[in-house]
């Protein structure tokens, strides 16, 4: 059944393990409204993929309709209107978000640099890191700087966990400048011959992503304590869960060519103990500031400067 027809918390269950884990932690109210919106950000990937039924012609109507503020355009505008109303979401970031996912279609999809990477990931996911600030009240300017940041931490280790994936559907994410402009053909093939030169540098490059994502977590994780309290112990859950994906790939000797990572039970037990303990740390992360260098590469984007 596609998402379109599942409510916001069928969509959450069976899509976003990770953030279904740490919604338990937001109360009620705020974790259904917090499902609402992934769900909305969900269909409007699946439009983009083709899941959906002329998915990515209804995608390009609602980027279009939703930059003239007409949200009747499409059932999925219409139904998700009170969701823009009750919250005030940016229109420029939503459309940000429906950018990115429509640059995924257009493939082959070949990244080429770094400063690339950052600014898909941005669009893919920083967008909705600033969309869920809205949702969890928190409309600090500084505190979605920090949310953006941990929204490109997630996407670059999703990056990281389905290079190959991602191969086979002919998009590289991973800068062609890291890997000799290698294509998703020739990363599939290497992908047969561990020991080969080419699987190496897809390995070098992965790590590379890995610790660029630990760059981002790291200032993600000083802005949780501008949230309120529950929602800085459901995001930080969320965090750690799925930085912990990064951390058992790393972990398995990067054997990127073995299929994509996931995070068990216990696992996300032992995250959820030690993003309650970091509870401790909310009143000093406020004293942090943001370090504006991690969006030089972002510049013209929303919310960033």
């Amino acid at each position: 059944m596609s998402n379109e027809n599942l409510s916001p918390e069928q969509v959450l269950a069976v899509n976003g393990e990770s953030f279904f884990w740490a919604k338990r932690f937001l109360g009620p109210k705020m974790g259904k409204d917090a499902a609402r919106l992934y769900s909305f950000c969900r269909i409007l990937d699946d439009m983009a993929d083709g899941d959906i039924v002329n998915g990515p012609k209804r995608l390009e109507v609602i980027y279009s309709e939703l930059g003239n503020g007409n949200f009747n355009s499409d059932p999925v505008l219409t139904n998700f209107k009170p969701l823009f109303d009750d919250y005030n979401l940016p229109a420029d970031v939503v459309l940000a978000l429906i950018d990115g996912l429509l640059d995924d279609q257009r493939v082959p999809v070949l990244i080429d640099n770094e400063e690339d990477l950052l600014r898909y990931a941005y669009k893919v996911a920083g967008t909705v890191g600033l969309m869920m600030c809205n949702v969890l009240r928190c409309n600090d300017y500084s505190a979605k700087r920090h949310a953006i940041d941990l929204g490109i931490a997630m996407q670059l280790t999703n990056i990281a966990r389905d290079v190959l994936e991602d191969a086979q559907m002919g998009r590289r994410y991973i800068p062609g400048n890291w890997i000799n402009n290698m294509t998703p053909s020739e990363i599939i093939d290497a992908s047969n011959d561990p020991n080969s030169e080419e699987s190496k540098m897809v390995v070098a490059a992965i790590k590379r992503i890995l610790g660029l994502a630990e760059v981002f977590y790291r200032s993600g994780h000083k802005g949780l304590s501008y949230l309120p309290f529950r929602a800085h112990l459901s995001i930080s859950v969320a965090a750690k869960v799925y930085r912990q994906i990064g951390i058992q790939l790393e972990n398995s000797g990067l054997n990127w060519y073995d299929g994509r990572h996931s995070t068990t039970k216990l696992r996300k037990f032992i995250c959820t103990f030690k993003a309650t303990f970091n509870l401790l740390t909310r009143l000093s992360l406020k004293k942090k500031s943001h370090n504006t260098s991690l969006h030089s590469k972002l510049e013209g984007l929303p919310f960033v400067g």
